[in-house]
């Protein structure tokens, strides 16, 4: 054994002591341990009871920086260098120790340990380098846990801004075809919504914003798409920057000539001036020579034609598919054609659908030579109106009595100079095949309902007439 102890050269103690601090109750080795030779401490043991330290066997002056005490041993170099390379293994096993437990002591004499155990002059434990390690991955676990939790909220936040969980915009350029229509006065919401129904756009929103970019109006008419396109093609078919855009737009049944071509050239886009021009030379058209113009000849119903289709193109396919039906209801020659959709154009204006059948039977029972009835008058309030370019359900005695008015079939027997309106397809059926009655006078006893009443003579009309009357003093302000 060595003649002396070892010499601790630097020791961490509290600078305000004196003496090593010991535990409440510290218990002196009763016996020293005894070596043979100097004992290398391989690995670590655990003691319960702190060692004493000889108090000339640290400086007191030493500073406490929290790290473990070396040795060096003098006149023993061999076993300082072989201690130097076991430092490194003795402060890394330090490390799996739990709190409270510490390597055990080994001694050369008896009360010199070979190294001071922290514990020994209550100098306060380093931290060990896996502590060190498990607050660093603690700090960036926590960095990454507040970076996350920030994008969910502003995800959260920029949801309903982007269109919740839906795509904004699709690729393109899509596939399919889809037919869309877009009616005079629609807006552009109403058509955005219509495109992402039918999958032809991702996002409503996404849309609006690409045609409010695009500075461009949509004008109305049928478009055909594709599912699934880009909001900038979509937008480019609606501006007609892209083939696929026909122009449209729909003629009630019972419209007179002026509304008819207001509505043409609304869908189109030709002037109504240019419209009226090829109007009024309805023998281009095919029409018969009395024909002053196309009145009732231009078929009504829901029209689409390409975008460019000359105006005359347009009103050609509307008065083809008028002769159609007549043909189609075996009116071949066109003068009869004319009068046909004359008493057509009656019939549409005086009397609900159920009833067609009746009223055109009623109006030829008037026109035959030997009505004695009504001597030949149709006496229609419908056609007297249209005559003085007015809407109204009612006339005067003046009115009726003008016979200026070419129209006025109060005055003037037989049929009037010409249609009042363009008729539909069921009123052409039943003016071109009547109900056979006998028939002579019809009343419209209510305008909502369209309720017609029949009879046969001028006595039995009359009361019909009281009932017409008794109604529009109930509905103030229909019949007039």
């Amino acid at each position: 054994m060595p003649a002396e102890p070892p010499t601790v050269q630097q020791q961490e103690v509290p600078l305000h002591h004196e003496e090593p601090v010991q535990r409440e109750e510290p218990v002196q080795p009763e016996e020293p341990v005894q070596h043979e030779e100097p004992v290398h401490h391989e690995e670590p043991v655990h003691h319960d009871e702190p060692a004493l330290v000889d108090s000339h066997a640290y400086d007191p002056h030493a500073e406490l920086h929290g790290e473990a005490v070396h040795h060096e041993f003098a006149g023993h170099h061999d076993f300082a260098e072989h201690h130097e390379d076991e430092a490194h293994h003795v402060y890394d096993d330090a490390d799996v120790y739990a709190p409270g437990e510490h390597p055990e002591q080994h001694f050369d004499d008896p009360g010199h340990p070979l190294m001071a155990n922290s514990s020994s002059v209550a100098v306060v434990p380093a931290k060990s380098k896996k502590v060190r390690r498990r607050r660093r991955w603690l700090a960036l676990l926590l960095t990454l846990a507040v970076f996350v939790t920030a994008l969910v909220v502003g995800a959260q936040f920029l949801k309903p801004l982007l269109g919740g969980d839906t795509v904004a915009d699709y690729p393109g350029p899509g596939t399919g075809q889809v037919n869309i229509s877009v009616v005079p006065g629609e807006g552009t919401r109403s058509v955005a919504t219509k495109l992402a129904d039918q999958k032809v756009i991702a996002n409503p929103d996404t849309f609006l914003h690409e045609l409010t970019a695009s500075g461009g109006t949509i004008a109305p008419g049928d478009f055909q798409f594709r599912q699934e396109m880009k909001n900038s093609d979509a937008v480019n078919i609606l501006l007609g920057k892209e083939q696929g855009k026909v122009m449209y737009f729909a003629l009630s049944a019972g419209l007179r000539i002026g509304d008819s071509l207001q509505s043409i050239s609304q869908g189109s886009g030709v002037p109504i001036a240019e419209l009226k021009t090829l109007s009024d030379s309805p023998a281009q058209f095919g029409l018969p020579a009395k024909a002053k113009n196309l009145e009732g000849y231009l078929a009504p119903g829901e029209h689409r034609f390409p975008v460019g289709t000359p105006a005359k193109e347009i009103l050609q396919n509307l008065v083809n598919a008028t002769v159609d039906e007549l043909k189609a209801q075996g009116v071949t020659d066109p003068a009869k054609q004319y009068d046909v959709v004359t008493v057509a154009s009656i019939v549409q204006a005086e009397g609900g659908q159920a009833e067609y059948g009746d009223v055109a039977g009623a109006i030829y029972n008037r026109l035959k030579p030997n009505n004695t009835e009504t001597a030949g008058l149709i006496q229609s309030d419908a056609t007297v109106t249209y005559g003085l370019g007015i809407k109204s359900f009612h006339i005067d005695e003046d009115q009726k009595a003008d016979k200026s008015n070419p129209y006025n079939t109060y005055a003037n027997p037989g049929l009037p100079v010409g249609p009042i309106g363009s008729p539909g397809k069921n009123a052409i059926d039943a003016a071109a095949k009547p109900k056979a009655n006998d028939y002579m006078y019809w009343v419209t006893i209510n305008l909502d309902t369209k309720e017609t009443k029949f009879s046969k003579t001028l006595a039995e009309h009359n009361v019909y007439v009281e009932q017409y009357s008794a109604w529009c003093a109930a509905n103030a302000g229909r019949c007039t």
